[in-house]
C-alpha cells in the first residue's frame, strides 16, 4: 500500500469522525471543516493509484444501516438550518425542467459519509489485497458517483461560509 493510499484511509477516517461529531460542533467550525477536508478528500481519491490483480470485480458490502445513515443527515440538517437546501444546477433532470431543483448539503455530505463509512468497515483486519480490491471499488465510485456529489456540496458550503453567514450578521 502506498503513502496515497494510506492518506486517503486516514481522511475518510477523519471525514467520518467530524460528520459523527457534527451534533456537538458550531455551525461556523464544521463548515470550515469540511472546507478543509473535502477538497483534500477529491484530491487524494482522484490519485488513487492502486494494482488491479483482477481477481474479482471490486465491491465494497454496504454496512451502514439506514438509521445511523439518518442520524448523520439529521444531525446536520439541524446544524445548518435553513442554508441546507441549495440550488442544484448540475442535476440531470435540469435539463428538462421550469423550475429549479433543490438539493441537501446534508444529504450530500450523509452520502459521501455512507460510501466512507462502508470502505472503512470494509478494510478493518483485513489483508492488503483486500484493501486494495475496496481501493478500487472506493475510486470507482468517486469516479462514477460521489466525485459530483462532492464538488456541489462544496459549492454550497462555501457560499454558507461566504455569503449566507455574511447576510445575516
Amino acid at each position: 500500500m502506498n503513502n496515497n493510499s494510506l492518506a486517503f484511509i486516514g481522511l475518510c477516517n477523519e471525514y467520518c469522525q467530524t460528520l459523527e461529531s457534527a451534533r456537538e460542533t458550531e455551525c461556523d467550525d464544521f463548515i470550515a471543516a469540511m472546507l478543509r477536508l473535502l477538497p483534500r478528500i477529491y484530491i487524494t481519491a482522484s490519485d488513487l493509484k492502486i494494482d488491479d490483480l483482477g481477481l474479482e470485480e471490486p465491491y465494497i458490502d454496504g454496512r451502514l444501516d439506514e438509521d445511523y445513515y439518518d442520524s448523520i443527515r439529521r444531525s446536520i440538517e439541524n446544524l445548518l438550518g435553513p442554508d441546507d437546501t441549495y440550488l442544484e444546477v448540475f442535476e440531470e433532470d435540469m435539463k428538462y425542467s421550469d423550475t429549479p431543483i433543490a438539493a441537501s448539503v446534508s444529504e450530500g455530505l450523509a452520502d459521501i459519509f455512507q460510501v466512507l463509512y462502508n470502505f472503512l468497515e470494509a478494510i478493518k483486519d483485513v489483508p492488503n489485497e483486500l484493501i486494495d480490491q475496496a481501493l478500487i471499488a472506493v475510486k470507482d465510485d468517486f469516479q462514477s458517483y460521489w466525485s459530483r456529489i462532492l464538488c456541489n456540496v462544496m459549492r454550497a458550503l462555501n457560499h454558507i461560509r461566504y455569503n449566507a453567514l455574511n447576510e445575516r450578521d
